[in-house]
């Protein structure tokens, strides 16, 4: 029995240092220890001796006296999750759950200079695997709508230097192969955030990506479903956004307060 009550005491102690430290991560300055209690609805002799125990792990620091703000170990802590963690490995659970609500094939692409590479892929089960689409497939950036989302975060100078670099080559005749036409596509995409493959890469085949993004802001891989022309369902954009910003915030992403 005393066993039983001392587990649920250390388990109500993690979670009001929990309820602390989320309370200290909404604010970008110190925060009295009269407002955590308030925010965490602790008395003030709680809050004040539970910082006092993470002032001591460096958890939190005290700034002035009596305020309080995250403290460098959780920046040592994040390092260390960071450099561990794998992409492919973070998305896959919500690239199947997505999948599962599309019915479709669901694609990780990352840049390789001026290609994008699919490091993951869902397969539909519906249609033939498409060979652009395979897992360690290569394509143009300009041809694939996680390419030009890479693109598009280039801007325009950038983009010019691409074009001549790679002479805009194309594989169908919806392709984009000339400058113009891919910058008037690029302005559309950074404004709208969203990227359409029209059957650029491969005949019949059409997709749709949105961006994923790391801790710092970078976009670091396009996340985009694949299907047929007849089967493409402009209701997956909502969708396709929600499972990009679940991925970018599995990387420690966080959207800046508008």
């Amino acid at each position: 029995m005393a066993e039983r009550q001392e587990g649920k005491n250390s388990i109500q102690v993690i979670e009001r240092m929990m309820a602390l430290l989320d309370a200290l991560s909404e604010s970008p300055d110190a925060v009295s220890l009269k407002q955590l209690a308030q925010t965490t609805g602790l008395h003030p002799s709680t809050a004040h001796r539970i910082l006092a125990a993470m002032t001591g792990s460096r958890f939190v620091e005290r700034h002035d006296p009596g305020t309080y703000r995250l403290g460098i170990r959780l920046l040592e802590l994040g390092n260390l999750v960071k450099s561990r963690l794998n992409l492919r490995e973070v998305a896959q659970p919500y690239m199947q759950s997505l999948h599962e609500q599309v019915g479709e094939s669901v694609n990780l692409g990352i840049r390789h200079d001026d290609e994008i590479i699919y490091i993951e892929r869902t397969s539909s089960g519906r249609s033939l695997i498409r060979v652009v689409y395979l897992v360690g497939g290569r394509a143009p950036l300009h041809l694939t709508s996680a390419g030009k989302l890479f693109l598009a975060e280039d801007g325009p100078q950038k983009v010019k230097e691409y074009a001549k670099r790679t002479g805009l080559p194309g594989k169908t005749p919806h392709s984009l192969t000339s400058l113009p036409a891919l910058e008037k596509e690029l302005d559309w995409i950074r404004r709208h955030g969203v990227s359409f493959d029209n059957e650029e890469a491969e005949a019949g085949l059409k997709c749709v990506a949105v961006p994923v993004r790391d801790d710092e802001g970078n976009l670091v891989a396009g996340l985009s479903v694949s299907a047929p022309t007849d089967r493409h369902n402009a209701d997956w954009i909502d969708m396709l956004r929600t499972t990009a910003d679940e991925i970018s915030h599995a990387l420690g992403y966080t959207k800046p307060r508008k």
